[in-house]
């Protein structure tokens, strides 16, 4: 089967051994991206991180960093080329490069289908109202990252097939514990975990003492950084805290540790790239996704949890959208917004090395049974049968 995958997020190269266990499976696949992709974190370049078995290239993208208004405008010229039978489309339905990308399907005869995250029910004006009309006609096949965003879909009327599963997985052999700690996590409850961990990472584990404390993604308000950090203030303990990423919060957040007293146990906006985070990870007792629902967004998945779940460390998430959906037993909730329940949970594991271990064994077991790019692929490849 000939499958053109067309998607933005590809650009980042660990998510590019999903196009690798895609084409394991027997599918003939080209990946076309941008040669990179703007957003409210900064500009991320195209990456070649996993690139056997398929083809990978980067096409011309037009209105960069528009979410709803970007698109491929030599698409048709791809395809003609390509002539692909199944065209997917790593987009949402009302955005232009989607609509575009089903018409192009349609001129080379191919089906075509859509992803969605959107999990909150909007309707939105012209002509993006428009546009999703025409992608849900255009579509008898679409993949929700989420349960909420199929119920969206459907109350929507969307009438095709939905099926429901994660844009991607993880590598387990690439997010995975040190060696010895991945051993012990064969039988849950050994004390000695996270002194492993801490001693595996020098970049990120210089003082092996002190709790650590770990975000990784967007420095924006939905995050919910500024709670984490007011939380962190009253910790009785040794602890530091790293958050990772960049964004727009992150002279507000340097301005809200310096007020607070705790700039010297703070690292803000520490860039990494795809490949650096499994170590990022490994260095950590515990990552943390503390975001608040917006009137316009709640959490879609939160990827970052399956990567540290995977890499043998603990994780603590608010109950915003489908973060308490993807951690399961393998972790912490607490309510969205409520900095003492964050500072209580972060206080029990910050103390309690048994339950991080505990956690930990849970967490790397449920990304192997769920979670994994082989079976992320395996599932993506049964809805291009399908069409």
């Amino acid at each position: 089967m000939r499958v053109t995958l067309i998607s933005k997020a590809l650009v980042v190269g660990a998510y590019q051994r999903k196009a690798e266990e895609i084409a394991r499976q027997g599918i003939d696949l080209t990946v076309l991206t941008p040669p990179s992709w703007r957003d409210r974190r900064g500009t991320q370049l195209a990456e070649r991180l996993h690139t056997s078995g398929y083809q990978l290239r980067t096409i011309p993208l037009l209105f960069n960093g528009n979410f709803h208004l970007h698109f491929y405008p030599t698409l048709w010229r791809e395809l003609r080329q390509l002539r692909p039978e199944v065209v997917h489309l790593d987009e949402e339905p009302y955005n232009l490069a989607t609509v575009f990308g089903v018409q192009a399907a349609r001129s080379v005869g191919a089906k075509s289908l859509f992803f969605t995250w959107q999990n909150l029910h909007r309707r939105y004006p012209p002509p993006f109202r428009w546009f999703e009309r025409i992608v849900y006609r255009a579509c008898s096949a679409a993949i929700a990252g989420n349960a909420e965003a199929e119920a969206v879909l459907v109350r929507k009327g969307y009438q095709g097939d939905v099926f429901v599963l994660p844009q991607f997985g993880v590598d387990p052999t690439i997010f995975r514990p040190p060696a010895r700690q991945n051993r012990q996590l064969a039988t849950a409850g050994q004390q000695q975990l996270n002194d492993t961990r801490r001693g595996v990472v020098g970049a990120f584990a210089s003082d092996p003492r002190p709790f650590h404390i770990g975000y990784a993604g967007g420095l924006l308000p939905e995050k919910g950084l500024d709670l984490l950090l007011h939380a962190c203030t009253g910790l009785v303990g040794e602890w530091r805290l790293t958050l990772a990423g960049s964004g727009e919060e992150l002279e507000t957040l340097q301005t809200l540790a310096a007020d607070a007293g705790i700039e010297d146990r703070v690292t803000l906006g520490v860039k990494l790239t795809s490949a650096a985070m499994p170590d990022f990870y490994r260095s950590l007792d515990v990552l943390v996704l503390p975001s608040r629902t917006r009137p316009n967004w709640k959490e879609q998945f939160g990827r970052v949890l399956i990567e540290a779940m995977a890499c043998g460390v603990s994780v603590l998430g608010s109950d915003s959208g489908e973060i308490p959906h993807v951690i399961g037993d393998a972790g912490l909730i607490f309510p969205e917004g409520d900095m003492d329940a964050l500072r209580s949970q972060l206080q029990y594991l910050l103390v309690d090395r048994a339950a991080r271990s505990r956690l930990a064994a849970v967490g790397r077991n449920r990304v192997l049974d769920r979670f994994t790019m082989a079976e992320i692929a395996r599932q993506t490849v049964a809805v291009y049968a399908r069409l």
